[in-house]
């Protein structure tokens, strides 16, 4: 259970402003064995969804405090996000599982007003989606 856990919180940190490697850790589970690969492709795949949700909550309610030095995005990294949305629109969610550009695009979901449910659905495709990648490369699928 302990394993189920660390990766849960690995991926929902991954998905928000720390800099965290959730990948690493399903690999290792994965391999490890003792533990259910579908359960752990659902337990990461949830955990980041919700993390990218922090984001998008954070970009809907608390754009006011962007000039902070503690906010999460710098503003380059706002306006790269706000490009990708100008260029791409919700599709661009498909996106949020790419390391560097998908926590910006997350956030810039929340502050344009992504409606929830259509971004909790992209969102959850591509995090799963590529979550189900690391699993088929670390049991040798691909």
């Amino acid at each position: 259970m302990n394993g189920y856990i660390g990766l849960f919180l690995s991926a929902f940190l991954a998905a928000t402003i720390l800099p965290f490697s959730s990948e690493a850790v399903l690999a290792g589970l994965s391999v490890a064995g003792g533990f259910d690969a579908v359960m752990l492709w659902g337990v990461a795949t949830v955990g980041n969804t919700l993390g990218a949700l922090v984001n998008w909550m954070l970009g809907r309610w608390c754009l006011h405090w962007q000039d902070r030095k503690w906010f999460p995005f710098k503003s380059d990294d706002l306006d790269k996000a706000d490009r990708w949305f100008a260029k791409w629109g919700v599709w661009s969610l498909l996106l949020s599982w790419v390391p560097i550009i998908g926590d910006p695009i997350t956030f810039a979901a929340g502050f344009l007003r992504v409606h929830l449910g259509i971004f909790l659905l992209l969102v959850t495709i591509a995090k799963g989606g590529r979550y189900l990648v690391v699993l088929a490369i670390a049991q040798g699928f691909l």
